[in-house]
């Protein structure tokens, strides 16, 4: 194992200390338990977002902490999910009386401590509601979920939603419009290569040289099958094609096309798979009107890419266009 590290048990500890070094002006870092907050929070008059889940998907979601995205996130250890208690404290740090909206990707332990802490929150008069994010079109379960995971519609729920709540949504308008992203957000993704969690210090699944794991998560956990390597275009069609299919999108339709790395995978690759899914979706009759491009939601140092497309409203463009500035994600501001 070759990673920049100093100790397998301090990999998530010593990162937070980076972050905060990194970002004073944007964030602030508690330790114990774990939790980023962004500076300025809690914010007057603005309903709270709270998101998180594992370590090792950076940016996502400490990245995204800051001016119209995040208020807190909450960092498990490497692909472990957050503890009740930290999502507690994390959401009372930066919960007003407007309340808080938890942005959960489904993943099994995710949801069941997102939801646990939502009702120790409530039992300490905080309101607090729940969305899912489960916009993985590659399996229906998963040896981590019970239906569909969460993996890129969850950076796209989250800048979006952001959005609204630095306008000033309430907690019900929030609920409404994360659904809303939630259930016209599709994504697929492939691995090109395992990943190798600090800890164990083996990698996550076996590949063989000219092989390609096809429908991926972001835990290495197995996808829909194992499939000869092919050429970039080739596996944009092969991404692209369950997406479209699944919504399924229409002619005319307004997207956001987002090609995202798995953390391993340079930019230049990640362009060429862009190229082939916008050639895809305009022969489909799609009008793209907004891109992403780049590391966002990730696994470690795993090579691989994941296409995500969303079907927007006025109201999605919108907030999605609106100012954010966090270490990850930073236009208008």
């Amino acid at each position: 194992m070759k990673k920049l590290i100093n100790a397998p048990e301090q990999v998530v500890t010593e990162a937070l200390q980076g972050m905060a070094a990194a970002y004073p002006d944007l964030l602030k870092v508690n330790l114990d338990p774990d939790f980023i907050i962004r500076a300025d929070a809690p914010v007057p008059g603005k309903t709270a977002l709270v998101s998180g889940g594992g370590s090792g998907h950076e940016p996502m979601h400490g990245g995204f902490v800051g001016l119209g995205m995040l208020d807190a996130a909450c960092p498990g250890a490497v692909f472990t999910s957050p503890t009740p208690d930290q999502i507690l404290a994390a959401t009372r740090a930066v919960t007003g009386p407007l309340g808080a909206l938890h942005i959960v990707k489904n993943y099994t332990g995710d949801v069941m401590n997102f939801e646990m802490a939502a009702e120790l929150a409530k039992e300490d008069g905080i309101p607090v509601e729940s969305v899912l994010i489960d916009d993985d079109v590659a399996v229906t379960d998963s040896l981590y979920t019970a239906g569909r995971r969460g993996v890129g519609g969850t950076v796209l729920a989250e800048k979006i939603c952001g959005g609204a709540a630095e306008a000033g949504a309430d907690l019900p308008s929030l609920v409404r419009l994360c659904r809303e992203v939630n259930a016209n957000v599709r994504s697929m993704g492939a691995a090109l290569t395992p990943c190798t969690v600090p800890q164990s210090g083996r990698p996550s699944f076996e590949l063989a040289g000219n092989e390609i794991e096809f429908g991926i998560g972001i835990h290495g956990e197995p996808g829909r099958r194992r499939i000869p390597l092919e050429s970039a275009d080739r596996i944009a069609e092969m991404l692209m094609a369950p997406i479209l299919a699944d919504l399924p999108f229409r002619r005319n339709d307004p997207v956001l096309l987002f090609v995202n790395g798995l953390g391993g995978t340079p930019l230049i690759e990640l362009y060429i798979v862009y190229r082939a899914a916008h050639r895809i979706a305009a022969a489909h009759g799609l009008q793209i009107v907004r891109s992403l491009v780049g590391s966002y939601i990730t696994s470690l140092e795993m090579a691989g890419t994941s296409i995500t497309l969303l079907r927007l409203t006025e109201d999605m463009l919108r907030h999605w266009d609106a100012p954010c500035l966090t270490p990850a994600l930073r236009w208008g501001a």
